[in-house]
């Protein structure tokens, strides 16, 4: 099956996954990602044959009810996205409704994957009131609706749990033999690099440090763990003191509103 994301996601791991594939376990029996986002490996692993058990999670409760809008009617979606528009108005408009009063899932999915193609390289940011405020992007001809895509996305997230809220939640059920893969929002390298804020509530140390003690209970308990982070000494000593193996990576993102400024970002896999 051909299928990738349905969305542009900051920090996604398109890029990242040869790095990935690399620290797979030969089989497992029921795959764990508690932070979705785009969900480029839970893709990537359907578009390779796997086609067995997953149970996805997120706290960002409008981006899980996209997947869950997509698995439940796909073809709603798709005439929705199609009654949309590449327009500085049209956008703003969109981006001022208040998606929390919709009526179902695949409506948000719809509201939220325009805003994702049309806006600003894609980034979801929201204020402390919950609003997305993301700026209109500048773009020659943006693929809203792609349709064979999201059908494929639909048939990938069958046989899938998606659950909204704390990644431990997400992960309670996970036992030996499981594999779970996370990514959460990384540690800022500065605080102009500070992407965290994907909810409300963001994500700040003391989540980092919880992540941490979360996976090591999952790999003493036989879970087969894989982690993603920024390339920084805090985010190094916290998984080394645990035991963890931390192998450094490279990948080229696309937040700065600058090209040139794209470069290398420095970024762990932990196992």
């Amino acid at each position: 099956m051909i299928v990738k994301s349905p969305i542009k996601w900051a920090g996604g791991k398109r890029q990242l996954l040869p790095e990935l594939r690399k620290e797979l376990p030969i089989k497992w029996k029921h795959y764990y990602e508690p932070f979705i986002g785009g969900g480029a490996l839970f893709f990537d692993l359907r578009a390779s044959g796997w086609a067995g058990a997953a149970t996805l999670g997120d706290a960002n409760e409008r981006l899980v009810r996209t997947y869950l809008g997509l698995r439940a009617d796909v073809a709603e979606v798709i005439r929705l996205l199609e009654r949309t528009k590449y327009a500085k108005a049209f956008y703003l408009k969109e981006r001022a409704r208040n998606p929390d009063l919709f009526g179902d899932d695949a409506e948000i999915a719809a509201w939220f994957i325009y805003l994702n193609k049309t806006g600003f390289n894609g980034l979801y940011r929201v204020n402390s009131k919950g609003e997305y405020n993301v700026p209109f992007g500048r773009y020659d001809n943006p693929l809203i609706c792609d349709e064979p895509n999201l059908r494929a996305c639909s048939h990938a997230l069958r046989k899938t749990k998606l659950m909204i809220g704390d990644f431990e939640k997400t992960l309670k059920s996970a036992e030996r033999g499981d594999l779970a893969y996370m990514d959460p929002p990384y540690v800022p390298v500065s605080a102009s690099a500070d992407f965290t804020s994907y909810t409300k509530d963001g994500f700040d140390m003391p989540d980092q440090v919880r992540l941490c003690d979360c996976a090591a209970r999952l790999r003493d308990r036989g879970v087969h763990v894989i982690l993603s982070n920024a390339d920084l000494p805090i985010v190094r000593k916290m998984y080394k003191d645990r035991g963890f193996n931390i192998r450094a990576v490279s990948a080229r993102r696309a937040i700065n509103s600058k090209a040139t400024s794209r470069g290398p970002v420095g970024e762990v896999i932990i196992t």
